[in-house]
């Protein structure tokens, strides 16, 4: 398995590839903008991009997502539940001064019970609300993509819409955090790290 991470868009977040070199078959986590490289790389691994798996709805996540599946000819999977966060897209882009036509389009809605997989590899799907209702996190192997969810040192926040502390706390402690020690975490932010980590040194979920 290839995993390829790109920093994009307005306030930098991870956006990930993830290829199953077997069948040729990648995932999309996120799509903050249009990424050249990202372009690039998936030519010349020639490889096909299944889905662009959001991991919840907020701007900095989802605001590449049109031109991405016009470009990939691939699908957009998201919560339900984070259906009204894409919908606030182009209003708060505004107040950046960054105008678009239209908000993020998806294709289906998906939730724990979804089965996905690229090649003969599953995508176990989680729900991890609390940074938004419909956050999920992707478990590919024995890598969690965790969104906004769970950061090294750090969680995300719960101040905005949607945003509740105590479900964050509780989809930390009692589903990512019940994942293998070794299980390494690609945040939607900053560094990757591992659960065993995050159960010691992150001060904020313990």
């Amino acid at each position: 398995m290839i995993i390829k991470q790109y920093i994009a868009g307005p306030i930098e977040a991870n956006n990930y590839l993830v290829v199953d070199e077997k069948s040729k078959e990648a995932v999309l986590i996120d799509c903050s903008e249009t990424i050249e490289k990202l372009l690039t790389d998936i030519k010349e691994l020639d490889v096909k991009v299944k889905y662009i798996l959001l991991t919840h709805g907020h701007f900095d996540h989802v605001m590449g997502v049109n031109d991405m599946k016009e470009k990939l000819d691939t699908k957009v999977l998201i919560n339900e539940k984070d259906k009204s966060q894409v919908e606030m897209t182009k209003t708060i882009l505004s107040t950046f001064g960054i105008y678009v036509d239209k908000n993020p389009e998806y294709d289906e809605f998906i939730d724990k019970n979804t089965e996905l997989k690229i090649g003969d590899i599953p995508i176990k799907v989680f729900e991890t609300p609390g940074h938004t209702e419909g956050g999920l996190s992707y478990l590919i192997e024995n890598k969690v993509f965790t969104g906004d969810t769970l950061f090294k040192h750090y969680v995300g926040r719960t101040d905005l819409p949607g945003g509740n502390f105590a479900k964050l706390e509780s989809s930390i402690k009692n589903i990512l955090y019940k994942l293998d020690d070794t299980t390494e975490v690609f945040p939607g932010h900053n560094e990757i790290t591992t659960i065993g980590y995050e159960k010691k040194h992150n001060e904020i979920v313990q």
